[in-house]
């Protein structure tokens, strides 16, 4: 459990000064509005559940959600006038069900933009001019639930705060679809020094500046974590200096977005969510670790998708001796990995689930270790490696190992 932190605060445009006193409290319907196209458009769809409502994927409020009345249906975001959209952002609410098969359509014309199988998170496709496009979810274990379906003409959303509070202007623009990993470091911005967790509720957009320092770089599971993230919150464009402490913790659902560790410590980032919603770790990447890179303490989902990690134990690792023994599910495309032993480990007698796609990893890596899960106090035991299971839903062709 963490310490209670003496200090809060936010960076303000001054380059290597500690700041305190001051915590980050930006809504994440304001800070999306300045580049999500949906806050200014209609909805419709096929049907809604009761209690949902069309209008709550375009709200900017991850609280409220649209269901269909079966597992299958669509949602729609429109305009009055032709509007160039070239993203889809799609944010999912905890207690729905599972999408297995999705497309994206131009409503105008008919035409499919792009599809996919599993959860839709960052959709990307060819710039195009329309006046209403369409999430159509064709398969799905049960009725799910979508809070937020965001579209973007470039890129992503990016944050506009208010000049009433200091903060960072950003120096980047956020990434929201990552691409491909190469390995490749991003230089810094500048540095900021900080002596205690910083609170980030709404966004906080560093501007690709180095914040630095807390804790020891040890595995010591005391240290206070260098970000904290509420609920709903999101963290983007931050490198984390060395020692990073425990790193990134997220009390609920978050978004970690170019997010770059140059050690990784004790952990680069915890889960401690208890909503049964996902968080998301959308490009960055991480370095110099011993053990494990993504820790996962609560429940729900975890969704990685175009980060680079060099040296660690394991990317991903869902808690095998927690106090409360949640099933716990990740889902894994598009990374690159070097001087790893695992990508992922799970504990199959919980139900946890992992989804793999599109990895890159250095030969001898183990992709979806399968453990038993225990109560606190004794250590999991290893079972083996899965392949194409119910537990472990990867495919030898997904892998690539160099």
């Amino acid at each position: 459990m963490r310490r209670p932190p003496a200090l809060r605060w936010i960076a303000g445009g001054v380059t290597a000064v500690a700041v305190a006193a001051i915590t980050v409290a930006l809504p994440l319907s304001y800070a999306s509005a300045a580049d999500n196209l949906s806050l200014s458009g209609g909805a419709d769809g096929s049907s809604k559940a009761s209690g949902t409502s069309y209008g709550n994927v375009k709200d900017g409020n991850t609280s409220t959600y649209w269901s269909p009345t079966s597992s299958t249906g669509y949602i729609s975001v429109k305009w009055s006038s032709a509007t160039t959209v070239s993203q889809a952002i799609i944010r999912q609410a905890s207690g729905g069900g599972s999408i297995t098969a999705w497309r994206l359509l131009n409503a105008d014309s008919g035409a499919v933009l792009t599809s996919g199988s599993g959860s839709p998170t960052t959709i990307s496709f060819a710039s195009t001019s329309l006046k209403k496009v369409t999430l159509d979810i064709t398969a799905a274990s049960s009725a799910p639930r979508i809070s937020e379906f965001e579209t973007y003409a470039t890129g992503g959303s990016t944050t506009t705060s208010p000049t009433t509070s200091p903060t960072t202007s950003p120096t980047t623009s956020p990434t929201s679809n990552p691409g491909t990993p190469t390995g490749s470091w991003p230089s810094s911005a500048g540095s900021v020094s900080i002596s205690s967790t910083v609170s980030v509720t709404g966004t906080f957009d560093g501007g690709m500046k180095t914040y630095c320092c807390i804790g020891d770089g040890s595995q010591s599971e005391s240290q206070d974590p260098m970000f904290e993230i509420a609920n709903g919150g999101t963290l983007q464009n931050v490198i984390l200096g060395s020692p990073a402490g425990d790193g990134v913790h997220c009390l609920g659902t978050c978004t970690i977005r170019n997010v770059w560790w140059n050690d990784i410590g004790e952990d680069a980032a915890t889960f401690l969510q208890t909503n049964g919603g996902t968080s998301y770790v959308i490009g960055g990447g991480a370095k110099n670790g011993s053990d494990k890179t993504f820790q996962h303490n609560g429940n729900g989902t975890v969704n990685i998708s175009g980060f680079y990690l060099n040296g660690a134990g394991k990317l991903y690792r869902a808690c095998g001796n927690c106090t409360n023994s949640y099933t716990r599910n990740v889902v894994v495309d598009n990374v690159l990995l070097t001087g790893v032993d695992y990508v992922v480990g799970i504990n199959t007698n919980w139900g946890d689930t992992a989804t793999i796609t599109r990895v890159t990893v250095n030969s001898g890596a183990v992709v979806c270790g399968m453990y038993k899960g225990v109560a606190k106090g004794s250590e999991p035991s290893y079972l083996g490696e899965g392949w194409n299971t119910t537990n472990c839903k990867v495919n030898k062709s997904d892998i690539t190992y160099k």
